[in-house]
């Protein structure tokens, strides 16, 4: 384990507020990150699935690098370019 993955874990027994928010966090840029490898698999850039989107390339780079800013709907339209499906739980 990392000494990076050691403090996170410690904070996070220590500060239930920073676990909380650390996870949805991380959720969040884990989207983000989804969306970018399903784009670069597909040979797209961020100027290609914006106008598949029918939005701005701003957009796409926001949803890439701060996916918690961005609606649920234009996740689901950008899953839905890719054959894909977004799927929520709550647990």
């Amino acid at each position: 384990m990392s000494d990076l993955q050691k403090y996170v874990n410690n904070r996070k027994k220590q500060d239930i507020e920073f676990a909380d928010g650390y996870d949805v966090g991380y959720d969040a840029f884990k989207l983000g990150v989804l969306i970018k490898e399903l784009r670069l698999k597909n040979g797209m850039t961020q100027e290609d699935l914006a106008e598949k989107l029918h939005t701005r390339k701003t957009v796409v780079s926001q949803m890439e690098n701060y996916p918690a800013d961005i609606r649920l709907s234009v996740f689901a339209k950008a899953a839905d370019i890719f054959g894909r499906k977004v799927k929520i739980g709550i647990m």
